[in-house]
């Protein structure tokens, strides 16, 4: 099969999640501690964008912060799941 064909796992280490959310949003206090914690045990790299200094985020998300992408595309919004997102990011289970 061609190389070009072949669809390749990015390792978690290769994704970056994306927090979009505003300044004194407890939600988005929240959706930052989950973020953090998961991209420091998964190795996937993060960033934090600002609303209210993106016209565009604004107009996208304004009713749905936090929201969570991951390479760009949205992942979840509201709440974020720990779980989930580690399995998002193609990494192992957290053992219990």
């Amino acid at each position: 099969m061609s190389p070009l064909l072949r669809r390749t796992k990015k390792k978690p280490a290769e994704r970056v999640v994306t927090l979009v959310g505003k300044p004194g949003c407890h939600l988005c206090e929240d959706a930052r501690a989950v973020v953090s914690a998961v991209c420091e045990e998964t190795g996937a790299s993060w960033v934090e964008k600002d609303i209210t200094e993106d016209e565009e985020l604004y107009k996208e998300y304004w009713e749905q912060i936090p929201v969570v992408l991951i390479d760009g595309e949205q992942h979840t919004f509201w709440r974020v799941d720990p779980a989930r997102l580690r399995k998002a990011l193609g990494a192992d289970a957290k053992p219990g």
